[in-house]
């Protein structure tokens, strides 16, 4: 494919991204005014976070077995238009349980985009190259926290918690129109699918090649890592740090803003340096600001706003590298079945360590700072130095 094709389906899979990334990621810094809203629980709460997730890895399993059959347009399409669907309808959930519901049917459809678009990325982009291609994608996560989160929060400030849902549903239809006259077929893989696959044979052919298994552990551990902090976040400024709603559109600007620029930077020297090195050196660097997060006490905004910045930067910098050799490990005729598998053990993993951060941290009353967050904190940093050892186990097959 021509360099100028290859650049223009990887930048609209960077909006995709956007899109999907806003929708998952809505609920947290929106936490505290659901939690008042419909007067959660911590429980009741990290089950709205995590039911996405949940959804998200069933749905992913089931793709795990078909992916790899399909133009990935025509599988991007279909997929695209029931997170769309169920991104408007969640605006008009009436009540905590049907918006539960509903937030399940989006994360059904919504969970499988990633897993898609690092199929289609590693299909276009040489592993040289890849490192750079990833931290576009990357840039679409800060894009979407420095810009999609904040406008999300001042909309839901202005208006109500529905209207983010209403803009990214009709951003989303758009977007899909685009991809439907846009778009060119994407059929690489099927050039070598085999013809003779079946549900037993994808198994096997993921599960008993071990360098695919370690790969898939990895994603699992740096993911289940990366999120147990995160869920309570929001609640955690604003109860614990005192800061108020608008702050945290603040803090989640300067973060997001920061990472647009640096995700490229760090997909450069992936490519140049090696992903075991860069991803060694940011993890390490990393669990500074979770340290400090994590026990972070009552604050001004501006020092807030420096070590969630730092969060953001580092948090994020060291998917690039870790994702660059995990989407190696599989050969490019099961890359798609391989991404699903990905995807819904990395959804697993978002919604378990929402729910154990939820057992974890709690708030004794409403209005009083919560308790445990450090504990979490500290879990982080424990699997984040179990992921540099599985990392180191991985080789790459599509060299």
């Amino acid at each position: 494919m021509p360099a100028n094709n290859r650049r223009f389906v990887l930048y609209t899979l960077a909006i995709i991204s956007f899109s999907h990334i806003v929708d998952s990621m809505l609920i947290m810094p929106l936490g505290d005014i659901f939690i008042k809203e419909f007067n959660l629980t911590s429980s009741q709460y990290g089950l709205l976070v995590s039911v996405y997730s949940f959804a998200a890895a069933v749905s992913s399993v089931l793709a795990f077995f078909k992916m790899d059959e399909f133009d990935r347009k025509t599988a991007l399409l279909f997929i695209y238009a029931g997170f769309t669907i169920g991104t408007i309808l969640c605006a008009f959930a009436p009540s905590y349980e049907i918006l539960v519901l509903l937030r399940m049917v989006t994360g059904f459809f919504g969970g499988v985009i990633g897993a898609l678009a690092l199929a289609i990325v590693s299909d276009l982009y040489v592993f040289e190259e890849r490192g750079r291609a990833m931290g576009v994608l990357m840039a679409a996560f800060s894009a979407a926290a420095a810009l999609g989160i904040p406008i999300g929060l001042y909309l839901a400030e202005q208006g109500s918690w529905q209207t983010p849902f209403v803009i990214i549903g009709i951003m989303s239809a758009i977007i899909w129109l685009i991809v439907l006259f846009s778009f060119p077929k994407l059929t690489t893989h099927l050039e070598t699918l085999d013809k003779n696959r079946s549900p037993i044979r994808t198994i096997k052919n993921t599960f008993g090649d071990a360098n695919q298994v370690w790969a898939l552990v990895a994603g699992f551990v740096l993911v289940f890592g990366h999120f147990l902090a995160i869920p309570f976040i929001s609640p955690y400024m604003i109860n614990n740090v005192g800061l108020s709603q608008t702050d945290i559109s603040i803090q989640f600007f300067a973060g997001g803003l920061a990472t647009v620029f640096t995700a490229p930077i760090i997909g450069k020297l992936t490519d140049k340096y090696g992903y075991n090195k860069v991803f060694l050196i940011i993890m390490l660097i990393c669990f500074i600001p979770i340290y400090m997060i994590t026990n972070l006490e009552e604050s001004p905004l501006w020092y807030a706003v420096v070590i969630t910045t730092l969060f953001f930067i580092f948090a994020s910098g060291r998917m690039i590298p870790a994702n660059t050799i995990i989407t190696s490990a599989p050969a490019t005729n099961t890359r798609g079945s391989f991404m699903s598998i990905k995807s819904a053990l990395q959804q697993l993993a978002i919604g378990l360590s929402a729910t154990v951060s939820a057992m974890i941290v709690y708030q004794p009353a409403e209005g009083v700072p919560f308790i445990n967050y450090n504990v979490v904190g500290y879990m982080s940093m424990f699997f984040g130095l179990v992921t540099i050892w599985l990392l180191r186990k991985i080789r790459v097959s599509d060299h």
